[in-house]
Formats: structure tokens, sequence, C-alpha cells
């Protein structure tokens, strides 16, 4: 089988650079999505069962380019380091900051360009804009069956099976192969890879698309300028007189002013 596997490089939400009102989106390091690792996990984990490759996919959506794509170039080194054949990463000034549609039409041109596929793996969501949405519209830009939220996998003949996680139930759906599948954390546990794979990874091609590689002319309905982060203050209120009681009294009170609690 050909599995391809879609990797975002997110912004590493633990190491979030700030500015005074907004984050430093340029300063901010990134990271392999931790979703995404499991999507690897179990591309690999298919491969394994059933023989084949495992193509990883990945457009660069921060900037600047001169500085990311070393950086990305490592992160992609990571999953490779896990068992992937091969890595392509798109890289175009139109995709920094774009929106999910152009990311989804240009990962769908190069999924195109790569030739056959017959499974493509893809996080739930990112770890930074958790939209849900390019796995989907990949799928859709493919013609092909896309199935979402899936715990578990199963390739049967020409067709997989899944589990799908939803609200209050699971549920088992099948589609005929090619098909799209998003994960969830619950499916695996992502390997750490040891010291003779982390070396092999470096041998290991990781091939640059542009746009124009892809045939593609593309300009986003949607540009994220920049990211404010919520902005939690407090009234700082303290009670300093009277006993315990009467502090705890004069807490309640001014709980119900704020309509915070009601009294019975």
């Amino acid at each position: 089988m050909e599995i391809i596997a879609l990797v975002k490089l997110a912004l590493d939400t633990g190491q979030l650079r700030m500015t005074e009102t907004k984050i430093d989106l340029d300063a901010t390091p990134l990271k392999i999505s931790d979703i995404d690792r499991n999507a690897v996990e179990e591309a690999i984990r298919v491969r394994d069962k059933v023989g084949g490759k495992v193509h990883v996919i990945s457009a660069l959506k921060y900037g600047p380019i001169q500085k990311r794509q070393q950086e990305a170039e490592s992160l992609l080194r990571e999953v490779l380091a896990m068992g992937a054949d091969d890595a392509y990463l798109i890289i175009d000034e139109a995709l920094i900051n774009g929106d999910q549609l152009i990311t989804a039409k240009a990962i769908a041109a190069a999924i195109k360009k790569l030739g056959n596929y017959d499974l493509i793996i893809a996080g739930e969501a990112t770890i930074d804009g958790y939209t849900s949405q390019v796995g989907p519209r990949v799928a859709a830009e493919l013609g092909i069956p896309a199935l979402t939220f899936v715990r578990e996998l199963r390739i049967e003949g020409n067709k997989v099976v899944a589990k799908r996680d939803l609200e209050d139930a699971v549920q088992t759906v099948e589609a005929p192969l090619p098909a799209l599948v998003t994960v969830t954390r619950e499916i695996n546990v992502p390997r750490i890879p040891p010291l003779l794979q982390i070396r092999a990874a470096m041998k290991k091609p990781i091939y640059r698309l542009s746009l124009a590689d892809l045939g593609l002319s593309l300009k986003p309905a949607v540009e994220i300028r920049s990211i404010t982060p919520i902005q939690v203050k407090r009234k700082g209120v303290i009670i300093k007189e009277g006993t315990v009681e009467e502090k705890v009294d004069k807490l309640i009170q001014a709980l119900i002013q704020e309509g915070l609690i009601t009294p019975r």
C-alpha cells in the first residue's frame, strides 16, 4: 500500500512568544502537531502489517521562509526517524498564514503528483488552529471518502474499517480505498525512535515543492495577520477585616452582587 501521513508544523503552544498585544508568530518555534504524531504512528503500523511505503506531506504555514525552512526540515526528520520512508515539504509564500482551503488544495495537488495512493491519515485537528478542516478538505479535493475522529482502524481487502469516536457513542464505519482518515489521540501511543533510526533518518529524502511545481497559483481567501491571546484580568478584591466567619459572609455577598452565585 501507498500510505500518506499529513503532518503540520504547528506553533509550539508551550513556547509562545508574546509582544504587548499579540503572539509573535515569527519568533514562536514550531513542533510536529501532537495528534499528527499519532497519524504517522498509525500509518507506520498499517504499512508494517500490509507492506508498502509511508510518505509524509507537510505544508509550511509560518514564515519567514528563510528562517523556517531548516527548522521545518529538522522537524520532519523526527517523523522520518519514527519510520516514514520519505517526506515532501511544500514551501511557498502564498501559503504563509494562509487559510485551510489553499492548504488543502496544495496538499491535494502534492498527493496527485505522487501518483498512486491508497490511504491518507491525518490528525483530527492541529494543536494551534484546531479547526479539523484540512483533512476533510483534502478528501473533498481528491474526491475520496473521509472518515473522521477515528480511534481504531484496520484494512480488510480493498476497504478500511474504522471506529469513530462520537460525543456519546462509538460508530463503526467502512469505506472503499482510497480513503482519508483523521485519527484521535486514543488510536495509539507514538513510538520514540531509537538512536539508530534517528541516524538513519538523516539519509532519508525530503523533497521540496513550490506551488509552481504543483501547477498551482493560489491566493488565500482569508489571511491570518495576528493572533491575540485571551487576557484574564482579576479585580484583586481582598477581604481583610473581620473574623473568618465575617470574611466568608462578605465573600458570599460579593459573589451574589456579581451574579456568580444565587442565594437560596
